[in-house]
Protein backbone atom coordinates (compact mmCIF):
# COMPACT_ATOMS: atom_id res chain seq x y z
CA UNK A 1 0.00 0.00 0.00
CA UNK A 2 1.39 3.59 -0.60
CA UNK A 3 1.78 6.52 2.02
CA UNK A 4 -1.82 7.89 1.23
CA UNK A 5 -3.45 4.80 1.16
CA UNK A 6 -2.20 3.83 4.54
CA UNK A 7 -3.88 7.13 6.07
CA UNK A 8 -6.93 5.90 4.38
CA UNK A 9 -10.07 4.17 6.40
CA UNK A 10 -13.53 2.45 5.48
CA UNK A 11 -15.13 5.24 6.34
CA UNK A 12 -12.87 7.53 3.76
CA UNK A 13 -13.38 5.72 0.84
CA UNK A 14 -14.86 8.01 -1.68
CA UNK A 15 -15.28 8.54 -5.18
CA UNK A 16 -11.93 10.80 -5.46
CA UNK A 17 -9.74 7.98 -4.02
CA UNK A 18 -11.32 4.89 -5.47
CA UNK A 19 -8.79 4.65 -8.25
CA UNK A 20 -6.06 3.85 -5.67
CA UNK A 21 -8.00 1.93 -3.18
CA UNK A 22 -9.41 -0.70 -5.51
CA UNK A 23 -6.78 -1.92 -7.46
CA UNK A 24 -4.90 -5.59 -6.61
CA UNK A 25 -4.54 -6.21 -3.34
CA UNK A 26 -5.64 -3.01 -2.39
CA UNK A 27 -8.26 -3.93 -0.28
CA UNK A 28 -6.52 -6.25 1.67
CA UNK A 29 -5.21 -3.62 4.42
CA UNK A 30 -9.00 -2.86 5.04
CA UNK A 31 -9.32 -6.10 5.99
CA UNK A 32 -6.73 -6.64 7.44
CA UNK A 33 -7.74 -3.30 10.36
CA UNK A 34 -11.19 -4.90 10.16
CA UNK A 35 -9.45 -8.20 11.64
CA UNK A 36 -7.47 -7.09 13.69
CA UNK A 37 -10.48 -5.08 15.28
CA UNK A 38 -12.45 -7.93 15.96
CA UNK A 39 -9.29 -9.90 16.85
CA UNK A 40 -8.45 -7.65 19.24
CA UNK A 41 -11.44 -8.45 21.11
CA UNK A 42 -12.56 -11.57 23.42
CA UNK A 43 -16.14 -11.11 24.84
CA UNK A 44 -17.39 -13.26 28.03
CA UNK A 45 -19.74 -15.73 26.53
CA UNK A 46 -21.14 -16.59 30.36
CA UNK A 47 -22.49 -12.65 30.28
CA UNK A 48 -25.07 -10.82 28.01
CA UNK A 49 -23.12 -7.70 27.68
CA UNK A 50 -20.09 -10.17 26.04
CA UNK A 51 -22.71 -12.27 23.89
CA UNK A 52 -24.30 -8.98 22.82
CA UNK A 53 -20.65 -7.46 22.18
CA UNK A 54 -19.97 -10.24 19.79
CA UNK A 55 -23.44 -9.57 17.86
CA UNK A 56 -21.73 -6.12 17.77
CA UNK A 57 -18.48 -7.24 16.50
CA UNK A 58 -20.73 -9.01 13.95
CA UNK A 59 -22.81 -6.39 12.15
CA UNK A 60 -19.88 -3.98 12.35
CA UNK A 61 -17.88 -6.30 10.37
CA UNK A 62 -21.05 -6.32 7.74
CA UNK A 63 -21.50 -2.92 8.11
CA UNK A 64 -17.48 -2.49 7.21
CA UNK A 65 -18.34 -4.78 4.18
CA UNK A 66 -21.09 -2.83 2.84
CA UNK A 67 -19.02 0.81 3.37
CA UNK A 68 -16.25 -1.24 1.42
CA UNK A 69 -18.53 -3.04 -1.45
CA UNK A 70 -20.90 0.04 -2.44
CA UNK A 71 -18.12 2.89 -3.19
CA UNK A 72 -16.54 -0.03 -5.07
CA UNK A 73 -19.79 -1.39 -6.90
CA UNK A 74 -20.00 2.44 -7.90
CA UNK A 75 -16.62 2.66 -9.09
CA UNK A 76 -16.86 -0.74 -10.86
CA UNK A 77 -19.95 0.42 -13.06
CA UNK A 78 -17.84 3.67 -14.14
CA UNK A 79 -14.51 1.34 -14.84
CA UNK A 80 -16.05 -0.27 -17.63
CA UNK A 81 -12.60 -0.89 -18.57
CA UNK A 82 -11.27 -3.09 -15.95
CA UNK A 83 -14.73 -4.64 -14.67
CA UNK A 84 -12.97 -8.35 -14.04
CA UNK A 85 -10.42 -7.25 -12.19
CA UNK A 86 -12.59 -5.17 -9.89
CA UNK A 87 -15.25 -8.19 -9.41
CA UNK A 88 -12.04 -10.43 -8.38
CA UNK A 89 -10.99 -8.18 -6.26
CA UNK A 90 -14.28 -7.54 -4.66
CA UNK A 91 -15.51 -11.33 -4.44
CA UNK A 92 -12.76 -11.69 -2.77
CA UNK A 93 -12.95 -9.49 -0.38
CA UNK A 94 -16.57 -10.30 -0.12
CA UNK A 95 -15.84 -13.96 0.30
CA UNK A 96 -13.33 -12.89 3.21
CA UNK A 97 -15.57 -10.49 5.07
CA UNK A 98 -18.34 -13.57 4.77
CA UNK A 99 -15.74 -15.57 6.55
CA UNK A 100 -14.50 -13.43 8.80
CA UNK A 101 -18.13 -12.27 10.12
CA UNK A 102 -19.07 -16.45 10.49
CA UNK A 103 -15.21 -16.48 12.18
CA UNK A 104 -16.64 -13.60 14.74
CA UNK A 105 -19.73 -15.04 15.52
CA UNK A 106 -18.69 -18.49 15.80
CA UNK A 107 -18.49 -18.17 19.31
CA UNK A 108 -21.98 -16.86 19.72
CA UNK A 109 -23.29 -19.28 17.31
CA UNK A 110 -21.83 -22.69 18.88
CA UNK A 111 -23.07 -21.25 22.00
CA UNK A 112 -26.81 -20.82 20.68
CA UNK A 113 -27.13 -24.52 19.23
CA UNK A 114 -25.34 -25.73 22.44
CA UNK A 115 -28.18 -23.78 24.08
CA UNK A 116 -30.75 -25.06 21.65
CA UNK A 117 -29.49 -28.88 22.24
CA UNK A 118 -29.61 -28.36 25.60
CA UNK A 119 -32.93 -27.13 26.03
CA UNK A 120 -34.09 -29.64 23.17
CA UNK A 121 -32.75 -32.39 25.46
CA UNK A 122 -34.74 -31.33 28.44
CA UNK A 123 -37.98 -31.06 26.49
CA UNK A 124 -37.46 -34.70 25.02
CA UNK A 125 -36.62 -36.15 28.84
CA UNK A 126 -39.94 -34.32 30.05
CA UNK A 127 -41.76 -35.85 26.24
CA UNK A 128 -40.38 -39.22 27.31
CA UNK A 129 -42.40 -38.98 31.22
CA UNK A 130 -45.45 -38.01 29.30
CA UNK A 131 -45.04 -40.98 27.13
CA UNK A 132 -45.42 -43.47 29.61
CA UNK A 133 -49.16 -43.18 29.85
CA UNK A 134 -49.85 -42.11 25.95
CA UNK A 135 -51.30 -45.54 24.98
CA UNK A 136 -52.69 -47.80 28.15
CA UNK A 137 -55.19 -49.68 26.45
CA UNK A 138 -55.26 -53.63 27.25
CA UNK A 139 -51.79 -52.97 29.65
CA UNK A 140 -51.46 -55.48 31.97
CA UNK A 141 -51.09 -55.01 35.64
CA UNK A 142 -47.48 -56.03 35.39
CA UNK A 143 -46.40 -53.30 32.89
CA UNK A 144 -48.13 -50.44 34.88
CA UNK A 145 -46.35 -51.60 37.72
CA UNK A 146 -42.56 -51.53 35.64
CA UNK A 147 -44.08 -48.25 34.30
CA UNK A 148 -44.68 -46.70 37.54
CA UNK A 149 -41.27 -47.99 38.76
CA UNK A 150 -39.37 -46.79 36.20
CA UNK A 151 -41.31 -43.20 36.38
CA UNK A 152 -40.43 -42.55 40.37
CA UNK A 153 -37.00 -43.42 39.86
CA UNK A 154 -36.61 -40.31 37.41
CA UNK A 155 -34.74 -38.01 40.27
CA UNK A 156 -35.86 -33.97 40.62
CA UNK A 157 -32.49 -31.97 41.01
CA UNK A 158 -30.68 -29.23 39.82
CA UNK A 159 -29.74 -30.91 36.53
CA UNK A 160 -33.31 -30.30 35.17
CA UNK A 161 -31.86 -26.53 35.65
CA UNK A 162 -34.95 -24.54 34.61
CA UNK A 163 -36.92 -27.10 33.64
CA UNK A 164 -37.15 -28.68 36.91
CA UNK A 165 -40.45 -27.53 37.56
CA UNK A 166 -42.17 -28.61 34.82
CA UNK A 167 -40.71 -32.37 34.87
CA UNK A 168 -42.15 -31.98 37.93
CA UNK A 169 -45.34 -31.66 37.03
CA UNK A 170 -45.11 -33.99 33.98
CA UNK A 171 -43.71 -36.93 36.83
CA UNK A 172 -46.60 -35.69 39.00
CA UNK A 173 -49.53 -36.17 36.59
CA UNK A 174 -47.96 -39.29 34.64
CA UNK A 175 -47.93 -41.14 37.96
CA UNK A 176 -51.27 -40.03 38.77
CA UNK A 177 -52.96 -41.65 35.48
CA UNK A 178 -50.67 -44.85 35.53
CA UNK A 179 -51.64 -45.47 39.20
CA UNK A 180 -55.53 -44.82 38.32
CA UNK A 181 -54.97 -46.85 35.47
CA UNK A 182 -53.57 -49.85 37.41
CA UNK A 183 -55.95 -49.65 39.32
CA UNK A 184 -58.73 -50.04 37.50
CA UNK A 185 -56.92 -52.59 35.89
CA UNK A 186 -56.36 -54.42 38.91
CA UNK A 187 -59.85 -54.42 39.50
CA UNK A 188 -60.99 -55.56 36.41
CA UNK A 189 -58.15 -58.86 36.07
CA UNK A 190 -59.77 -59.44 39.92
CA UNK A 191 -63.20 -59.38 37.91
CA UNK A 192 -61.73 -62.20 35.32
CA UNK A 193 -60.05 -64.47 38.04
CA UNK A 194 -63.07 -63.98 39.76
CA UNK A 195 -65.68 -65.24 36.84
CA UNK A 196 -62.65 -67.88 36.28
CA UNK A 197 -63.03 -69.84 39.73
CA UNK A 198 -67.06 -69.21 39.78
CA UNK A 199 -67.19 -70.68 36.58
CA UNK A 200 -64.18 -73.60 37.67
CA UNK A 201 -66.92 -73.90 40.68
CA UNK A 202 -69.96 -74.48 38.95
CA UNK A 203 -68.38 -76.98 36.53
CA UNK A 204 -67.23 -78.83 39.56
CA UNK A 205 -70.89 -79.03 40.76
CA UNK A 206 -72.34 -79.87 37.55
CA UNK A 207 -69.63 -82.96 37.49
CA UNK A 208 -71.07 -83.71 41.09
CA UNK A 209 -75.01 -83.29 40.50
CA UNK A 210 -74.02 -85.73 37.38
CA UNK A 211 -72.09 -88.56 39.24
CA UNK A 212 -74.53 -88.18 41.99
CA UNK A 213 -77.74 -89.01 39.72
CA UNK A 214 -75.61 -91.71 37.97
CA UNK A 215 -75.44 -93.08 41.31
CA UNK A 216 -78.82 -92.76 41.91
CA UNK A 217 -79.95 -94.39 38.95
CA UNK A 218 -77.69 -97.08 39.45
CA UNK A 219 -78.76 -97.60 43.06
CA UNK A 220 -82.74 -97.85 41.85
CA UNK A 221 -81.81 -99.56 38.81
CA UNK A 222 -80.08 -102.31 41.49
CA UNK A 223 -83.03 -102.14 43.66
CA UNK A 224 -85.77 -102.94 40.92
CA UNK A 225 -83.64 -105.61 39.39
CA UNK A 226 -83.33 -107.13 43.39
CA UNK A 227 -87.35 -106.59 43.61
CA UNK A 228 -87.97 -108.00 40.03
CA UNK A 229 -85.52 -111.25 41.05
CA UNK A 230 -87.29 -111.81 44.35
CA UNK A 231 -90.72 -111.56 42.59
CA UNK A 232 -89.77 -114.18 40.38
CA UNK A 233 -88.55 -115.78 42.87
CA UNK A 234 -91.96 -115.85 45.29
CA UNK A 235 -94.42 -116.44 41.97
CA UNK A 236 -92.18 -119.38 41.17
CA UNK A 237 -92.38 -120.96 44.58
CA UNK A 238 -96.07 -120.87 44.83
CA UNK A 239 -95.82 -122.41 41.17
CA UNK A 240 -94.29 -125.36 42.70
CA UNK A 241 -96.25 -125.21 45.46
CA UNK A 242 -99.71 -125.40 43.87
CA UNK A 243 -98.39 -127.84 41.99
CA UNK A 244 -97.64 -130.02 44.72
CA UNK A 245 -101.04 -129.49 46.04
CA UNK A 246 -102.44 -130.16 42.75
CA UNK A 247 -100.70 -133.66 42.70
CA UNK A 248 -101.56 -134.36 46.40
CA UNK A 249 -104.96 -133.77 45.15
CA UNK A 250 -104.74 -136.40 42.82
CA UNK A 251 -103.07 -138.74 44.59
CA UNK A 252 -105.94 -138.35 47.16
CA UNK A 253 -108.66 -139.07 44.49
CA UNK A 254 -106.88 -142.03 43.80
CA UNK A 255 -106.31 -143.43 47.26
CA UNK A 256 -110.00 -143.41 47.57
CA UNK A 257 -110.53 -144.74 44.47
CA UNK A 258 -107.97 -147.77 45.67
CA UNK A 259 -109.70 -147.90 49.16
CA UNK A 260 -112.98 -149.20 47.70
CA UNK A 261 -110.67 -151.82 45.86
CA UNK A 262 -108.36 -153.30 48.71
CA UNK A 263 -108.66 -152.33 51.86
CA UNK A 264 -104.52 -152.85 52.05
CA UNK A 265 -104.16 -150.80 49.10
CA UNK A 266 -105.44 -148.24 51.03
CA UNK A 267 -103.53 -148.42 53.61
CA UNK A 268 -100.38 -148.26 51.32
CA UNK A 269 -101.64 -145.74 49.07
CA UNK A 270 -102.27 -143.73 52.79
CA UNK A 271 -98.58 -144.10 53.67
CA UNK A 272 -97.62 -142.59 50.47
CA UNK A 273 -99.77 -139.67 51.27
CA UNK A 274 -98.58 -138.84 54.14
CA UNK A 275 -95.01 -139.15 52.22
CA UNK A 276 -96.06 -136.93 49.47
CA UNK A 277 -97.78 -134.15 51.76
CA UNK A 278 -94.70 -134.14 53.86
CA UNK A 279 -92.82 -133.52 50.59
CA UNK A 280 -95.15 -130.85 49.55
CA UNK A 281 -94.54 -129.65 53.19
CA UNK A 282 -90.99 -129.51 52.49
CA UNK A 283 -91.06 -128.20 49.34
CA UNK A 284 -93.40 -125.56 51.19
CA UNK A 285 -90.83 -124.60 53.73
CA UNK A 286 -87.69 -125.07 51.18
CA UNK A 287 -90.08 -122.34 48.49
CA UNK A 288 -90.67 -120.13 51.97
CA UNK A 289 -86.73 -120.45 52.43
CA UNK A 290 -86.30 -119.93 49.19
CA UNK A 291 -88.08 -116.31 49.21
CA UNK A 292 -86.73 -115.29 52.33
CA UNK A 293 -83.24 -115.95 50.58
CA UNK A 294 -84.22 -113.81 48.15
CA UNK A 295 -86.09 -111.19 50.17
CA UNK A 296 -82.64 -111.40 51.93
CA UNK A 297 -80.56 -111.42 48.29
CA UNK A 298 -82.44 -107.98 47.51
CA UNK A 299 -81.62 -106.51 50.64
CA UNK A 300 -77.82 -106.83 50.32
CA UNK A 301 -78.17 -106.24 46.74
CA UNK A 302 -79.99 -102.60 47.86
CA UNK A 303 -77.35 -102.37 50.60
CA UNK A 304 -74.24 -102.56 47.98
CA UNK A 305 -76.18 -100.65 45.70
CA UNK A 306 -76.36 -97.56 48.63
CA UNK A 307 -72.43 -98.60 48.94
CA UNK A 308 -71.67 -98.10 45.75
CA UNK A 309 -73.34 -94.93 45.28
CA UNK A 310 -71.40 -93.69 48.56
CA UNK A 311 -68.58 -95.01 47.10
CA UNK A 312 -69.42 -92.81 44.23
CA UNK A 313 -70.09 -89.90 45.63
CA UNK A 314 -66.90 -89.99 47.97
CA UNK A 315 -65.12 -90.73 44.65
CA UNK A 316 -66.34 -87.21 43.19
CA UNK A 317 -65.18 -85.35 46.38
CA UNK A 318 -62.12 -86.38 46.48
CA UNK A 319 -61.58 -86.07 42.79
CA UNK A 320 -63.03 -82.44 43.63
CA UNK A 321 -60.25 -81.99 46.32
CA UNK A 322 -57.65 -83.12 44.17
CA UNK A 323 -58.95 -81.18 41.13
CA UNK A 324 -58.95 -77.99 43.75
CA UNK A 325 -56.13 -78.56 44.49
CA UNK A 326 -54.13 -78.92 41.21
CA UNK A 327 -55.81 -75.74 40.29
CA UNK A 328 -54.37 -74.04 43.69
CA UNK A 329 -50.87 -75.67 42.67
CA UNK A 330 -51.36 -74.60 38.93
CA UNK A 331 -52.32 -70.78 40.16
CA UNK A 332 -49.33 -70.71 42.81
CA UNK A 333 -46.47 -71.79 39.95
CA UNK A 334 -47.69 -69.35 37.69
CA UNK A 335 -48.01 -66.98 39.90
CA UNK A 336 -44.44 -67.97 41.03
CA UNK A 337 -43.66 -68.38 37.03
CA UNK A 338 -44.77 -63.83 36.59
CA UNK A 339 -42.80 -63.34 39.68
CA UNK A 340 -39.86 -65.31 38.81
CA UNK A 341 -40.06 -63.66 34.82
CA UNK A 342 -40.65 -60.49 36.60
CA UNK A 343 -37.93 -60.67 38.69
CA UNK A 344 -35.71 -62.02 35.63
CA UNK A 345 -36.76 -58.92 33.64
CA UNK A 346 -35.52 -56.94 36.67
CA UNK A 347 -32.09 -58.46 36.49
CA UNK A 348 -31.86 -58.19 32.75
CA UNK A 349 -32.91 -54.54 32.50
CA UNK A 350 -30.42 -54.14 35.75
CA UNK A 351 -27.64 -55.71 33.94
CA UNK A 352 -28.43 -53.68 30.14
CA UNK A 353 -28.54 -49.98 32.72
CA UNK A 354 -25.06 -51.04 34.05
CA UNK A 355 -23.56 -51.86 30.33
CA UNK A 356 -25.17 -48.67 29.32
CA UNK A 357 -23.85 -46.55 32.13
CA UNK A 358 -20.34 -48.67 31.43
CA UNK A 359 -20.37 -47.21 28.05
CA UNK A 360 -20.66 -43.45 29.12
CA UNK A 361 -24.60 -43.14 29.39
CA UNK A 362 -26.06 -41.03 32.44
CA UNK A 363 -28.26 -43.78 34.22
CA UNK A 364 -31.56 -40.99 33.91
CA UNK A 365 -30.48 -41.79 30.06
CA UNK A 366 -29.65 -45.44 30.37
CA UNK A 367 -33.23 -46.01 32.24
CA UNK A 368 -35.05 -43.93 29.85
CA UNK A 369 -32.88 -46.00 27.19
CA UNK A 370 -34.43 -49.59 28.86
CA UNK A 371 -38.07 -48.10 29.25
CA UNK A 372 -37.93 -47.22 25.49
CA UNK A 373 -36.73 -50.53 24.38
CA UNK A 374 -38.95 -52.60 26.38
CA UNK A 375 -42.24 -50.76 25.27
CA UNK A 376 -41.00 -51.90 21.90
CA UNK A 377 -41.06 -47.78 21.07
CA UNK A 378 -37.32 -48.16 19.11
CA UNK A 379 -38.35 -49.99 15.73
CA UNK A 380 -35.54 -53.31 15.38
CA UNK A 381 -34.32 -52.81 18.67
CA UNK A 382 -35.04 -55.20 21.60
CA UNK A 383 -34.41 -57.03 25.15
CA UNK A 384 -33.57 -60.38 24.95
CA UNK A 385 -35.29 -61.73 28.40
Amino acid sequence: MSANQVAVTIDDISEANAPAIYVKDGLKPFLQAVKEEVSSQVPDLSTAKGRDRIASLAAKVSKSKVAVEKPGREYLKRLKEMPRVVEAELREFVDAMDALRDETRKPLTDWEAAETARKDKHVDAVQAIHDFCADLADVNAAVLLESITSVESVRMGEHWEEFETEAARAKESTLAKLRAALATRQQYEAEQAELVRLRAEAEAQAQRDREAEIARAAAEQARIEAEQRAQAERDAAARREQELLDQAAAAQRATEQAARDAAAAAEHQRMQLELQAEQARTAAAQAEANRIATEQRAEQDRIAAEQRQAEAVAKAQRDEVARQEAEAARVKREAEAREADLEHKKKTNRAALEAFVAGGMTEECAKQAITLIAQRKIPAISIQY
